[in-house]
């Protein structure tokens, strides 16, 4: 029995009431109220998802414990958290979403090795010493010892100071294939992405294609994925590739969730060099290309698997943002 309904039957009997027998017909009648309390709270939280307990007890008059279990239990709800999305995507936003997908799969239907040929590209700071995750923090921590008096922790959990991310950082142009990586970049710091800048990325990526891919450079046949940046869609860059005979695929805007490198590549990368302090912005370039000779080719191929899940997904939910569900 709850506490508040202890209360309510301690304020009965102090006024008198001696009878503890149910009066007649008094289940039937608890029963059709029951049956309009739960349709009652079923209509206040479908009207306030945000709805408190408190505010649910004081309006139909019921203790807390009945509320809850009424939520849980006869409507099969819980309470969860806000899912972090990149934006709240207005309606026409997320129809471009769709329609690239969809386009995606078109082309993929009349050439299904399209995106083994495909050459994605993103850019991202990396920073002198970023933080680890709480995630990451976690250690292995043995039980307490009870003992007659206290209770003595053999492994104490550990302990950690907030700390931000340093003010050094570089910006990280990266490049890849199924196979891996086929070229990155670091920027000069205080120096911006802008069309010059991009075309001059481009220029090297033009000669890391034909080192390193040689088939697809001899065959006319990569296809290049960038973000929609005002740089790359710049009139320089556009004719560039058209020069080149080199063709694009598009990318929607607001869309890490489909952006390889941002679910893939940099996550990997940064997964592992999180936690560490750098003396300086030459360390920091030693230990990403470290890191990306570490990656296997089976992990490349693994992502654009994965990529084309996500495109196939992004058409299911209709344009809505999906990162940390489920494929």
């Amino acid at each position: 029995m709850s506490r508040t309904r202890a209360c309510e039957w301690h304020k009965t009997f102090k006024e008198g009431w001696e009878d503890v027998e149910d009066d007649p017909w008094s289940g039937r009648r608890s029963m059709s109220r029951m049956a309009d309390i739960i349709e009652r709270v079923k209509e206040m939280v479908r009207a306030d998802h945000q709805l408190m307990m408190r505010m649910i007890t004081e309006e139909l008059s019921i203790n807390k414990d009945t509320v809850w279990s009424i939520i849980t239990e006869n409507h099969e709800m819980r309470k969860v958290y806000a899912k972090m999305v990149p934006k709240l995507l207005p309606e026409d936003q997320k129809q471009q979403r769709v329609t690239v997908c969809q386009d995606i799969i078109e082309h993929l239907d009349d050439d299904p090795d399209l995106l083994r040929r495909v050459i994605t590209s993103d850019a991202s700071w990396i920073f002198e010493y970023d933080p680890e995750t709480k995630r990451q923090s976690r250690q292995w921590k043995s039980p307490s010892v009870e003992t007659a008096e206290s209770s003595v922790e053999k492994s104490p959990r550990p302990k950690k100071a907030r700390m931000s991310k340093s003010k050094v950082k570089v910006i990280l142009i990266a490049f890849f294939d199924i196979k891996g990586i086929v070229h990155f970049k670091f920027l000069p710091q205080g120096q911006t992405v802008n069309q010059y800048v991009c075309k001059e990325i481009l220029q090297h990526l033009m000669r890391s294609v034909r080192d390193k891919r040689r088939d697809l450079w001899e065959n006319n046949a990569w296809v290049l994925h960038h973000e929609n940046a005002p740089a790359h869609s710049s009139l320089i860059i556009r004719q560039f590739l058209a020069e080149r005979n080199v063709p694009t695929l598009e990318h929607p805007p607001y869309s890490p969730d489909l952006a390889p490198c941002d679910f893939f590549l940099f996550p990997k990368l940064k997964g592992v060099i999180k936690g560490t302090r750098f003396p300086d912005v030459e360390a920091i370039k030693r230990a990403v290309t470290t890191e990306f000779r570490r990656i296997p080719e089976e992990a490349f191929q693994g992502c654009i698997e994965v990529w084309k899940k996500r495109t196939d997904k992004c058409v299911r939910l209709e344009g809505n943002y999906f990162e940390g569900d489920k494929l």
